[in-house]
């Protein structure tokens, strides 16, 4: 195990079919496109990727479609989470078969979890493969929240390697910093702060946003890198306006519609999570417009 993960990530959509089947040929149109634009790895089968409506038979095809397209030529992370340990490990060895270089696993969801269940699951996890595992906090959606102490100890867990966090509380991610000694990659899955991830020790960001505008998301991390603060504060700054689009309705829903609306044909979000995008098109687009018909 050598994946260490840290700069930008983007956090994939899946492309559907008007129908709302898996269109494989446009996953493999942004598999490669994300290539060319300087992200630092792919996250297929996250929450932007609609891991929560699709079947098993469906994610074990978007791994193998993006880990075919891709080739080895940037890391891949896979969403394997599920609600029970047995069908985690499941998806988590298949995807190590596949040949990914980590598995994301967000904390189980629906039913009430304890700290120290939490700390049985991703162990059990961790030792059922031998790629490394990034732990996932999005207590929003999962209503399940991975604390600093739970942190403190999986992080000295062999083949857990990272945490990514979607709190949206920044001081909880400083908590993250905190118990880890800033050793312990730490990534940021608001994409609003990324920089502050950065600055306070953290490795970089797995990020919706970078859909849409992959090589200016990257210029964070590279920028913040090579000691450019003042452009990596312009980037971070710069998203702030499609950020508040989210509040339009489901988030990963507002990013698909906007790379539709961009001319990427990723086709809606599985029913009912859809938008009223009768009113919601004309914000986005001129968003879209305003601010970044140069980051394209």
């Amino acid at each position: 195990m050598s994946y260490i993960p840290q700069g930008i990530i983007v956090a994939m959509t899946t492309p559907m079919t008007a129908d709302e089947k898996l269109c494989e040929q446009e996953l493999r149109n942004q598999v490669r496109r994300y290539i060319n634009t300087g992200i630092h790895g792919l996250f297929c089968l996250g929450t932007n990727g609609e891991f929560y409506a699709l079947s098993c038979e469906e994610k074990l095809r978007v791994m193998e479609v993006v880990l075919e397209e891709n080739r080895g030529r940037l890391p891949v992370c896979v969403g394997t989470g599920c609600v029970t340990t047995k069908d985690t490990v499941f998806l988590s060895q298949k995807a190590q078969e596949l040949g990914a270089d980590a598995v994301s696993v967000v904390t189980p969801y629906f039913g009430e979890v304890s700290q120290k269940k939490l700390v049985e699951h991703y162990k059990a996890v961790a030792k059922s493969i031998d790629i490394g595992v990034i732990l996932y906090n999005i207590p929003a959606r999962t209503g399940c929240s991975i604390s600093r102490q739970t942190l403190e100890t999986l992080a000295g867990v062999d083949n857990i390697i990272g945490i990514k966090d979607s709190s949206g509380n920044f001081d909880n991610t400083l908590q993250y910093l905190e118990a880890t000694g800033r050793e312990f990659p730490v990534l940021s899955g608001n994409d609003s702060l990324i920089l502050s991830t950065l600055t306070a020790g953290g490795a970089g960001g797995i990020a919706g946003t970078a859909n849409l505008f992959p090589n200016k998301l990257a210029s964070i991390y590279d920028s913040w890198k090579a000691g450019d603060l003042k452009q990596a504060v312009l980037i971070q700054d710069g998203i702030r306006a499609i950020r508040d689009c989210m509040k339009l309705g489901n988030p990963n829903t507002v990013i698909k519609r906007a790379q539709n609306l961009l001319g990427w044909p990723v086709g809606p979000v599985r029913s009912p999570f859809g938008g009223d995008y009768e009113a919601w098109d004309g914000r986005i687009a001129d968003v879209l417009d305003q601010y970044y018909k140069d980051w394209n």
